[in-house]
């Protein structure tokens, strides 16, 4: 089967729509652009799954490489048969092939290789064939007897010819097959805790070297260091245990806490070697049942549990990646807070609370350090410098950074605003990452005159503002959406959380005007550089009017003008179908479209053609796109743009909700239904904001009546959702929440 057969039946799609993705990825053609403007070629295929079947593209391409390379090697050694072809040919993943290849890799130096270096595989092949021929082993192992080989007694000869024999039914594929299906299937997971003495000493040193981290990973591997008791004596099925809890027991025996194994039915696993070579009632039968124990033990058993573990622990990344996936999206398409001012307030203790004031379009007007928490508590100070600000610059909302002394500063604000004239409102917001932003080469560019802590102040500010075009400053692992992401394959992670940043980015559009080289090099068909060449040349020339002027920016040619042009817009410009995400090559197509129905240009620049959907639809879609010379998805496309030219896609989220007030831990109790901001969507549950400074755990138990398999079926990061609190407990600082429960109470009787 050709691979685009193979992935066509494998995502089910036409074979032309496979060959279709296929040859537009090759040329170099970007995912959301293959997305959003090429739907007839694919069948309006979305993005995730596009970038799905480029995966599974590159995996196949790989996996057909890593094919013809061990054909080749195999060929080259003389030993190349049509049953070993049959073999590959018949292989559906890596580890098969390998499998398949194994006895015939080049092997550093083994017990085996050395007996057969000293001629005693013909002896091996003997004991195999079960053939006594009247004499006894002894005497037949007499024959292999050379002090010359280094095989000086008939013990000798014995022992090397077991290992020989126990290295050909190690590298036997089909029992190695056969022997990892019955682990994964029947297996167990096991772990316990290390000697506690030892324990302790690594405890102490996480503690010790928490400072190496951000604060809230710092807290979280110290924490750890207490956690990992609950798997002192743990045990689950190979074929049932969570992903999380492959990564928690990953991370607690790579801090040396917990030692792991696999466990199996050694004897079981015995047996299905027997079967395979079968034992006769010879002479060889008791040295043969001692041989096939050997191998087992010392060489696949070691094999195939490193080989289960490590495809336990490639599949609990991959969740892990998607999860962060999952969380990512939907926290960078978070609706922006426009035309607010906003003042960012970072909170802290000894270094102060740092403000900075941005306007409207983010950019700074004021800046300040006050010092309300501890050790200074100048608290009247703080207020008179706050109220200050807010009525110097007519702030609309406060936006507090949700680290160190947050919930100081956070009872702090709710004070000072209930005493302003001014009507305030205040979120708080997470800071992951503002730390790495903000001493980034990206930060001091921005803000050369401001120190760090001044720098933070401003991305709190602009995270409430546009989340999107402030994150894509940062690292993205560093984000926090996530779980383990600093244990996961870090090149991977990146390419998935990248591939996330780039969707959300070219879904929204940029105004090419005023995005930053950030957020433009994250736009289809360009970089680094050219993003930079764009802002220098509207720097130098000033605003662009129209589209086909970005092809006069260096080094932006005809195929990166195709790739971006659709989702770069130009708010004010001379060309109204610059502000929507028609694509210049469809302008043509979209005036015909106007003109058909009596429309014009200006009607669209005026809200005029809100009847457009519906004449189309009585007209039929079908015979309106043959008309103007385009595909059908292409049309609907085109007629939701020009409805709504400049419109921000973010806007149909959910608003974060601002407060005005403040709860502590203290404040709760059990029974208070409460309003919330998933913050946080794991394997087990979510993490929700109801206002204290410790987020409350929704266990996916308590998420909703029906059964779910992960809690993203139904919560995304930034959703507001209705809690009511099932669980207190202030000393561990842990809230227990249920949103089905909430549900059931609004439920009328």
């Amino acid at each position: 089967m050709e691979i685009y057969q193979a992935l066509a039946k494998e995502f089910n799609i036409k074979e032309e729509y496979s060959s279709n993705l296929i040859a537009l990825l090759d040329e170099g053609s970007t995912i959301p652009f293959i997305a959003r403007y090429r739907k007839e070629m694919h069948g309006s295929l979305d993005d995730q799954v596009i970038r799905n079947f480029a995966d599974r593209l590159q995996y196949l391409r790989n996996f057909e490489d890593r094919k013809k390379t061990i054909i080749k090697q195999i060929d080259e050694q003389g030993k190349l048969t049509d049953e070993i072809v049959k073999k590959l040919d018949a292989a559906k993943t890596l580890t098969e092939l390998e499998d398949i290849y194994r006895p015939f890799k080049p092997k550093r130096q083994t017990r085996a290789t050395i007996a057969i270096a000293k001629g005693l595989e013909p002896l091996a092949d003997i004991f195999m064939a079960q053939k006594p021929d009247g004499k006894t082993i002894e005497e037949i192992a007499a024959a292999f007897v050379d002090s010359e080989k280094g095989v000086e007694t008939v013990e000798d000869a014995i022992a090397g010819a077991k290992d020989i024999v126990a290295e050909k039914i190690s590298d036997d594929s089909d029992l190695r097959k056969e022997l990892r299906t019955f682990i994964q299937k029947t297996g167990f997971i096991a772990s316990e805790m290390k000697k506690q003495k030892e324990t302790k000493k690594k405890k102490q040193e996480v503690i010790d070297n928490s400072n190496k981290y951000e604060d809230k990973e710092g807290n979280d591997k110290a924490r750890e260091a207490d956690t990992y008791a609950i798997y002192d004596g743990f045990k689950q099925e190979i074929s049932k245990i969570p992903s999380h809890r492959i990564l928690a027991i990953n991370r607690g025996e790579n801090e040396t806490f917990l030692k792991v194994s696999v466990e199996k039915n050694l004897e079981k696993c015995l047996e299905i070697i027997e079967k395979a070579y079968k034992i006769k009632d010879t002479i060889f039968a008791d040295l043969l049942r001692e041989v096939q124990a050997d191998s087992f033990a010392r060489l696949i058993e070691p094999s195939l549990d490193r080989e289960v573990r490590s495809e336990l622990t490639d599949n609990a990344n991959e969740q892990a990646i998607k999860n962060f996936e999952l969380n990512l999206k939907p926290l960078l398409m978070e609706a922006p807070l426009k035309n607010k001012r906003i003042l960012g307030f970072d909170p802290g203790y000894r270094m102060g609370c740092k403000l900075a004031v941005i306007d409207e379009n983010g950019t700074v007007l004021d800046t300040n350090v006050i010092y309300p928490t501890e050790p200074f508590k100048k608290i009247d100070e703080a207020k008179r410098i706050m109220t200050m600000l807010i009525s110097k610059h007519k702030v609309d909302v406060i936006s507090i950074g949700n680290g160190t002394a947050s919930k100081e500063s956070e009872i702090f604000v709710a004070d000072l605003i209930k005493t302003l004239e001014r009507k305030v409102g205040y979120a708080v917001v997470s800071e992951a990452g503002a730390s790495v932003y903000s001493a980034s080469k990206l930060g001091a560019e921005e803000f050369p005159d401001y120190n760090v802590n001044l720098r933070s102040a401003v991305s709190i500010a602009r995270r409430l503002q546009d989340p999107l075009a402030e994150l894509i400053k940062i690292d993205v692992k560093s984000i926090g959406v996530g779980q383990y992401q600093h244990d996961m394959p870090q090149k991977r992670l990146t390419e998935v959380l990248d591939g996330v940043v780039e969707d959300c980015v070219n879904a929204v559009g940029a105004d090419i005007n005023t995005a930053s080289p950030s957020l433009l090099k994250r736009v289809a068909g360009l970089n680094e550089g050219i993003a930079k060449n764009i802002v220098a040349y509207r720097e130098k020339n000033g605003a662009f009017r129209v589209r086909k002027d970005i092809l006069n920016v260096p080094k932006l040619g005809a195929k990166a003008f195709e790739q971006c042009a659709g989702f770069l817009r130009i708010a004010d410009g001379d060309e109204i179908l610059d502000n929507t995400s028609v694509h210049p090559e469809s302008y043509d197509s979209a005036k015909k479209l106007l003109k058909t129905f009596k429309m014009t240009e200006e009607d669209v620049k005026n809200g005029k053609v809100s009847r457009l959907p519906e004449l189309v639809a009585e007209a039929g879609e079908e015979k309106i796109a043959s008309e103007v010379g385009i595909g059908v998805p292409t049309l609907n496309d085109i007629v939701a743009e020009l409805v709504k030219p400049g419109r921000d896609i973010r806007e149909e989220a959910e608003h974060l909700e601002l407060r005005t007030d403040v709860l502590g831990i203290e404040d709760l109790e059990e029974g208070m239904v409460l309003k919330g901001t998933v913050r946080n969507v794991i394997d087990f549950g979510a993490f929700v904001d109801i206002g204290v400074h410790q987020d409350g755990l929704v266990h996916i138990s308590e998420i909703c009546d029906r059964f779910i398999k992960h809690p993203s079926e139904e919560l995304t990061v930034g959703q507001i959702v209705t809690v009511k609190v099932i669980s207190i407990d202030k000393a561990k600082k842990r809230i227990g929440l249920s949103i089905r429960k909430a549900s059931e109470d609004a439920k009328p009787e």
